[in-house]
């Protein structure tokens, strides 16, 4: 016993000493935002079952202080059926993460791409709940890459200031 709470003094103690080192935690996950319609039942289940799906994705972030950040992953889904709407699925996950001590650059890439990385199983989940509870077939959606739309976002923001200097200059 004595053993064990040495070794737990020593890890809080070499916690203290690393205080500038890169911090990473999930502190909570939660839904923030929920909806659906299914505007056109109950005719649309008499329709053969070959929708049309579309998402929108996006991703926002809220500092709230001492390295805490929410990060909110909204999923937007709509299935058509030719040019009925079956359903519109709304998810906003979120969480509360821990981003301490990171390079702005490697912080913007957590906050941006892992963290929604992180959420996005939840999310799809919750979608297909919602779905389902609708009388709809399940639907799971395919995994995102959220490293590869953050570098497409960051190489976007970089050509609107690339064209904002040269409107300037002339």
């Amino acid at each position: 016993m004595a053993e064990n709470n040495d070794t737990q003094a020593g890890a809080a103690g070499g916690q203290q000493g690393d205080e500038n080192q890169p911090q990473f935690a999930l502190q909570r996950v939660y839904i923030k935002d929920s909806s659906f319609e299914a505007p056109n039942t109950p005719t649309i289940f008499q329709e053969q079952w070959k929708p049309e799906v579309t998402m929108d994705l996006n991703t926002s972030h809220t500092d709230l202080g001492e390295g805490q950040y929410e990060v909110v992953l909204q999923l937007t889904l709509t299935a058509k059926i030719g040019d009925k709407t079956a359903y519109i699925v709304e998810v906003q996950q979120a969480g509360i993460f821990v981003v301490r001590n990171f390079d702005d650059s490697r912080q913007g890439q957590m906050l941006g791409a892992y963290c929604p990385n992180v959420l996005f199983p939840y999310a799809r989940e919750s979608v297909d709940t919602l779905v389902t509870k609708g009388s709809f077939p399940p639907l799971m959606l395919a995994p995102v890459n959220f490293d590869a739309i953050y570098q497409q976002a960051l190489e976007r923001r970089r050509q609107e200031q690339a064209g904002e200097a040269e409107q300037q200059n002339h």
